[in-house]
């Protein structure tokens, strides 16, 4: 299992402030909630609902996940600490209204330290019922006061970063011309797929839903699509956008891999620590997904004072700066994207935790 308990030492990271298992008999109900950190203030990510083989395969990830959202908001230049929930189960076949209202009685009491929000297999739909049980709920329905879809500014917030990456590997900030391969053409990697036309890039897809590429296709018939993710990673592409779900740059795919870029928006896509170090090594330049992918967080965050599309819309627009300043900082500290953008985010995370300790 996971060491969550192991007493952190000088010279490692912290450890998960809170670890909550959930559970509704009745409603079959199975949750992991983690909270990595609220020194910024109280922790926000999204429920994924997602058929887990085991507890220990959940636990995992929720833990994985949680620490890259208090990233992810750091670098976003949000208040807001890193938290995350899982839902064990099929979202197909398990979901139901009583199974997310005990969710959300659980989220309410932690007493603010945790807000949710949709991930993989949940919707803005069903956080409007999480939130009949819990006032700490984001990513609600535009009916009910909420921002809607954060796919839409992750896809915005991605290409933003995508455009940073081009211009320090070609000098332009442009995709156009550029063969751009997407894994995963779901919430975000159809969104993606727009705005790289519209940019004139040639695009390159795969997903394992036959009705996700068709949707693609049946827009953008141009569209060159490959059979999975192995001939993708081995496709002749400039720029390789992984949007399903993680680890998919590991030991068996950086060798392979052709594209020059790697930008994207799943989560978690360094198989182990030491694949940064892999693409740096091979000339690939990776842009950090927790920074890239933030549009989305940025989004649902935006609800907590009042939902306003334009001001979430110009925040999300700073992820290209941001994406900047980290291959930057990373040249000049002769590391990998990735560790300069960690050493960014632990400084904001301890300079601005450290204020909370002023007495008020």
């Amino acid at each position: 299992m996971p060491n969550v308990f192991g007493a952190p030492h000088k010279g490692t990271e912290p450890r998960h402030e809170q670890v909550v298992f959930c559970q509704d008999e009745a409603s079959g109900l199975r949750a992991i909630i983690a909270i990595y950190s609220t020194a910024l203030g109280p922790s926000l990510g999204g429920t994924r609902f997602f058929p887990y083989g085991t507890e220990e395969e959940a636990l995992s990830d929720v833990l994985n996940l949680s620490r890259g959202m208090a990233y992810k908001n750091a670098l976003a230049g949000l208040d807001l600490g890193g938290g995350k929930a899982v839902i064990i189960g099929d979202p197909a076949i398990d979901k139901s209204e009583a199974l997310l209202r005990a969710y959300g009685r659980f989220v309410q009491s932690l007493n603010g330290r945790y807000y949710t929000a949709c991930d993989v297999g949940t919707f803005s739909e069903d956080m409007d019922v999480v939130a009949r049980e819990s006032r700490y709920v984001t990513g609600r329905t535009v009916a009910h006061g909420g921002a809607g879809d954060s796919s839409i500014l992750t896809a915005f917030g991605v290409f933003q970063g995508m455009r940073a990456a081009a211009e320090t590997m070609w000098g332009t900030p442009s995709l156009r011309g550029k063969r751009v391969g997407v894994e995963g053409v779901g919430k975000v990697g159809h969104r993606l797929v727009e705005h790289l036309r519209e940019d004139g890039a040639d695009v390159v897809i795969c997903d394992v839903n036959e009705g996700a590429v068709d949707r693609v296709r049946s827009l953008h018939p141009e569209v060159e699509v490959v059979a999975d993710a192995d001939a993708m990673v081995r496709a002749d592409l400039d720029v390789y956008a992984p949007c399903a779900l993680g680890g998919s740059l590991n030991d068996d795919t950086v060798p392979v891999l052709r594209a020059k870029v790697v930008c994207g928006a799943a989560n978690n896509q360094l198989a182990h620590t030491g694949v940064e170090k892999s693409l740096a090594d091979r000339g690939v330049l990776y842009a950090p997904d927790y920074v890239v992918n933030s549009g989305g967080v940025i989004q649902v965050a935006d609800e907590i004072e009042g939902f306003n599309f334009d001001r979430a819309k110009a925040r999300a627009s700073g992820i290209y700066d941001t994406t900047k300043k980290i291959f930057a900082l990373a040249a000049d500290d002769g590391v990998p994207p990735a560790v300069a953008a960690d050493r960014l985010a632990e400084r904001r995370m301890s300079e601005i935790g450290r204020l909370r300790g002023i007495l008020l």
